[in-house]
């Protein structure tokens, strides 16, 4: 019994394993058929759609601005030059580095005690020249009246040869009596061909008088005019710069005492590329008449005028590219020639353009525009102009559109897309915001000017700005957060 029990369990276990290998492979087998079927498991997916900011293209005429750097300099500026050598005996008071004078002032004395002596001899000179010329045609006329006498006397000579011709011919008179006449005759005119030598001597005396006395006159106004540049005046209003020389000082003959600069008239000088310059030209190549406008940014105060384009230079420099410009200036408070300035020159307006983020404009001058079903579309445009973080683009083609404002290597044709914001292109930068302030207002932001630490330069140029009627608003922000008003 228990051999038989032991075989029916061994029986029962191999049939048990036998059925597990079986189920096993059939397993495997069903594994390997859906593997190699041919419509394979499917799995949903999503398409990603991407968020992004979009501005509108607006077409309009936008007058471009061109951003540049130049450097203030003077219309009006005189060299004072000492015109004779000596010492310095007077200065004006104003004769200073800075100061200012009017046109007329006295500004620098020489010593003229040379000056002084010179024209006195010149004078005295003159005075001897005026009496030759006297004594020379007084001498004329008496050697005029010497040959009127002498021909008189030639004529009564002729008239006595003549009686003398004719009683010799009647018999009544001699030989040696018409010898006589004819002798006497000769004689006459003799003295008349002497007087005649005499006058001209005495002619010649005089122009040779006239000529000496012109000459003196002449030295006469070489003196006097020695003696006057021994002031030195100012010509017009303006200050004074590199002042060289002081009161008690020797100078020499053309030495540079001081330069003398009209700060009313200024002009600003700037180099552009060729590029640019062919933007400011018309088709005939002459400069155009543009506005522009001219800033100077310093401790926060902003200082500007207005101007506009006069000439060009016409050469280029040994080293230099481009264009040098030069475009004066209207009233110009706190500029001084030599400040380093920013120029916004004003082009000719562009029709049917919009100014957009450059950031909106790929390498290649494409955009992506918002089409239908909320996908990209690629639209290529012509860049016309760069202006600061903004560029100007043709809108011929997409007027109205709606443009990616911020490219991105994960955005291209075809995208679908979230747009975030749909605002408007951004505008040309605006003007200041102007404000008009009270007397007490204006009073308290003076007192802080003056107690504050500032150079005096900069204190000038703020309450210069502050004197105005108007004042822009940001320069009182920045003035109130420096000075912690």
């Amino acid at each position: 019994m228990g051999f038989l029990r032991r075989s029916l369990i061994g029986v029962f276990l191999f049939g048990a394993t036998f059925a597990f290998l079986a189920i096993a492979g059939a397993t495997v087998w069903n594994a390997v058929q859906v593997r190699m079927s041919d419509s394979p498991r499917q799995f949903g997916s999503r398409e990603r759609v991407a968020s992004v900011n979009l501005v509108t293209v607006d077409a309009a005429t936008i007058q471009p601005e061109m951003t540049v750097f130049g450097d203030v300099r003077s219309l009006r500026t005189l060299t004072l030059r000492s015109p004779v050598a000596g010492s310095v005996i007077a200065a004006s008071d104003n004769f200073v580095e800075g100061g200012s004078v009017k046109a007329g002032d006295l500004l620098v004395t020489i010593d003229p005690t040379e000056a002084e002596t010179a024209l006195a001899l010149a004078r005295a000179d003159l005075t001897d020249a005026e009496a030759e010329l006297k004594d020379a045609e007084t001498a004329l006329i008496i050697a005029q009246d010497s040959l009127e006498a002498a021909r008189a006397q030639a004529d009564l000579r002729e008239t006595a040869l003549v009686r003398a011709q004719e009683l010799r011919d009647r018999g009544t008179g001699t030989t040696a009596d018409l010898e006589t006449a004819q002798l006497a005759v000769a004689s006459a005119n003799s003295s008349v061909l002497s007087q005649r030598q005499s006058v001209a001597q005495a002619e010649t005396r005089v122009a040779q008088a006239g000529t000496d006395l012109e000459r003196v006159r002449l030295s006469v106004a070489d003196a006097e005019r020695t003696l006057a540049d021994t002031q030195i005046y100012a010509t017009f209003d303006g200050t004074l710069s590199s002042v060289a020389v002081l009161e008690g000082g020797r100078v020499t003959a053309n030495e540079t005492l001081a330069e003398l600069i009209d700060p009313s008239a200024l002009e600003v000088a700037f180099r552009v590329s060729t590029a640019q310059y062919t933007r400011l030209i018309d088709e005939s190549g002459t400069l155009l008449d543009l506005p522009l406008r001219v800033t100077l940014d310093i401790s926060g105060v902003t200082l500007e005028a207005s101007g506009r384009l006069t000439r060009e230079s016409a050469t280029v420099a040994d080293g230099q590219t481009g264009r040098l410009l030069y475009a004066s200036l209207d009233a110009a408070p706190g500029l001084r020639p030599g400040d380093f300035v920013t120029v916004r020159v004003i082009e000719p307006p562009l029709d049917n353009v919009a100014i957009v983020p450059s950031t909106a404009v790929a390498a290649d001058s494409t955009v992506l525009k918002y089409g239908e079903n909320s996908r990209l579309e690629l639209a290529s445009v012509e860049l016309l102009r760069r202006q600061g973080d903004n560029v100007i683009i043709s809108a011929e083609n997409i007027d109205g559109a709606s443009i990616v404002a911020e490219r991105s290597p994960l955005l291209g044709a075809g995208i679908q897309v979230n747009p975030l914001t749909d605002e408007p292109a951004p505008e040309a930068a605006a003007e200041p915001q102007m404000v008009q302030l009270d007397d007490a207002r204006r009073a308290e932001l003076v007192d802080m000017v003056n107690a504050s630490p500032m150079p005096d330069d900069v204190k000038t140029r703020i309450l210069t700005q502050l004197e105005q009627p108007e004042v822009p608003v940001d320069v009182i922000s920045r003035l109130e957060n420096r000075i912690g008003g």
